[in-house]
């Protein structure tokens, strides 16, 4: 790796969880275009190197988030007792069976498009919290190995979808932050090993770029230290409007691309 890709692997680390930390994203479902049109991390790598950036960039939120007293709580245990089994299953499709870059793309697109609309739609027109909006805990748990199994293809952990999708249905950002930062870290951990344990057996780029995940990582170390520092301080309307117009643009270039 050369050093302008490490540098610059660390600056958009930096500047993207200082922006996502704060509503509980690693900022991974957004460094992946620029490890991929960028930095030309191949594909399957790109997915654990991406779930590396997680590993070595979560700290940076949750030391914060943990001193103002956020971590823990049942929210937290449910988040990870789905995520954590969904990443494995995820990893192994995304090696045996979404293996092509342009299905890839196409993958995300399908994934950051309604994503980042509906979240633009509920923060323009937010409903308020309803009798029932709040997800059960078999729900929550549910969901959450879904959206293992997704982070799991992606490279996002899985905590990176949970947190908005939760924050939309009525669950305090202060609540659904620290716990999906937790999940997104955990998930991750586990998500990394399974692709260093299938790059043992399986042929092709599936092992992580080692030391673009961790300038990345160390990037986002930084940055999540200082968004969750500024969560107080923001408007939670803006970050959440800025993150699902992020998430529609990332998407509608991904699909022009795997459409071609």
């Amino acid at each position: 790796m050369e050093w302008s890709s490490g540098l610059l692997g660390f600056t958009a680390g930096l500047l993207i969880s200082v922006v996502t930390a704060p509503v509980g994203v690693s900022g991974a479902v957004f460094l992946l275009p620029v490890q991929v049109s960028v930095l030309g991390v191949p594909s399957p790598a790109v997915t654990p190197t991406n779930l590396l950036f997680n590993v070595v960039a979560g700290p940076g939120a949750l030391l914060r988030y943990r001193r103002a007293g956020g971590l823990g709580g049942p929210l937290t245990r449910l988040l990870v007792a789905g995520t954590v089994p969904g990443v494995v299953v995820g990893a192994v499709i995304r090696v045996f069976a979404v293996p092509g870059p342009r299905v890839f793309r196409l993958l995300v697109a399908a994934l950051l498009l309604p994503l980042g609309v509906w979240l633009c739609a509920r923060t323009l027109r937010p409903a308020g919290p309803r009798p029932g909006a709040v997800p059960t805990a078999r729900t929550t748990t549910a969901l959450a190995l879904a959206v293992g199994v997704v982070g799991g293809i992606y490279g996002i952990g899985g905590g990176s979808i949970l947190g908005p999708l939760l924050a939309g249905r009525g669950v305090p950002v202060a609540t659904v932050a620290p716990a999906a930062l937790t999940s997104t870290f955990i998930t991750s951990i586990v998500g990394a090993g399974t692709y260093a344990a299938l790059a043992l057996t399986t042929a092709g780029d599936i092992a992580p770029d080692w030391l673009l995940g961790l300038s990345c990582g160390l990037g986002g170390l930084a940055g999540g230290n200082l968004g969750a520092r500024l969560q107080p301080r923001l408007p939670e309307t803006v970050l959440r409007l800025l993150l699902g117009v992020l998430a529609t643009a990332v998407g509608t270039l991904y699909a022009v691309q795997g459409l071609r």
